[in-house]
C-alpha cells in the first residue's frame, strides 16, 4: 500500500477530539489522511452499550471500520472520581442524560461532591482513562483484526471550573504535579500528559506498522 493511499477514520463527531487526535497522530505519521464521522454522512450512530470503556470503543471501532471500509480508530475515556465510587465513568459522556453536554455533566459532578462535602471532607482525587481501540474491514490485510492500547491521567478535581481550553471535564480536572487545570494548559502539554495521548503513543507505531 502506498503512502499516498493509507487513509483512516476517527469514529468520533467532537471537534476537540478530532483536532486533539489529528495533532497527536502528525507528530507519527503526516502521511495518513485522517477522515471523520462528518467524511461517512450516512454512517448510522453506534449504540454505545458497553459497560467497560473497551467494549465501547470496539464497538465503535469495528462498526465503522465495516461500513467505511478502512481502518478505524476509536477512544472510549471517562472521568473516574474517587470520591463517587469511579463515577461518571463509563457514562462521563452522558452524565447529565445529554450525550455531550459539557456543562451540564461537569456541573453535575460538582453538585455531587458539594453534596458530599456537607458531611466532611472528601476525597477530590480522580482520573482520566483512555481505551483507543483500532479495528480492520474485512478485505484489508488485517481484517478482523483489533489493537487495544489504554491511558490514564491521574489529578485532583477543583471546585469551579477554570480556564477556556479542552473540553469535558477539563476545566475542573488539575492534571498531578500541576496546578492549573487541563483547560488552563496549552495543547502541546495537555497531549503529553492527557490519558488519550499516553494511549494514542502506545497504538501509533502499530497504527503505521499495520496500515
Amino acid at each position: 500500500m502506498s503512502n499516498k493511499s493509507k487513509k483512516i477514520v476517527l469514529a468520533t463527531r467532537n471537534k476537540g477530539k478530532i483536532a486533539e487526535f489529528e495533532r497527536l497522530l502528525t507528530d507519527y505519521a503526516s502521511d495518513i489522511q485522517v477522515l471523520g464521522l462528518a467524511d461517512f454522512p450516512e454512517m448510522p450512530d453506534v449504540k454505545e452499550t458497553g459497560s467497560t470503556l473497551t467494549e465501547n470503543a470496539l464497538l465503535k471501532s469495528r462498526q465503522i471500520a465495516q461500513f467505511s471500509g478502512l481502518p478505524a480508530l476509536a477512544d472510549d475515556s471517562g472521568l473516574f472520581v474517587t470520591a463517587l465510587n469511579g463515577d461518571p465513568g463509563v457514562y462521563s459522556a452522558r452524565w447529565a442524560g445529554k450525550h455531550g453536554d459539557d456543562r451540564a455533566n461537569t456541573e453535575k459532578v460538582l453538585a455531587q461532591l458539594r453534596e458530599l462535602e456537607l458531611t466532611g471532607e472528601i476525597d477530590r482525587s480522580a482520573s482520566f482513562k483512555c481505551v483507543i481501540a483500532l479495528s480492520f474491514p474485512t478485505g484489508h490485510p488485517e481484517g478482523g483484526r483489533d489493537v487495544i492500547e489504554e491511558g490514564e491521567m491521574k489529578g485532583s478535581l477543583i471546585g469551579e471550573p477554570r480556564g477556556e481550553g479542552g473540553f469535558g471535564y477539563d476545566p475542573i480536572f488539575i492534571p498531578e504535579g500541576l496546578t492549573l487545570t487541563s483547560a488552563e494548559i496549552s495543547a502541546e502539554l495537555k497531549d503529553q500528559l492527557s490519558h488519550r495521548g499516553r494511549a494514542m503513543r502506545q497504538i501509533a507505531p502499530l497504527l503505521i506498522a499495520l496500515l
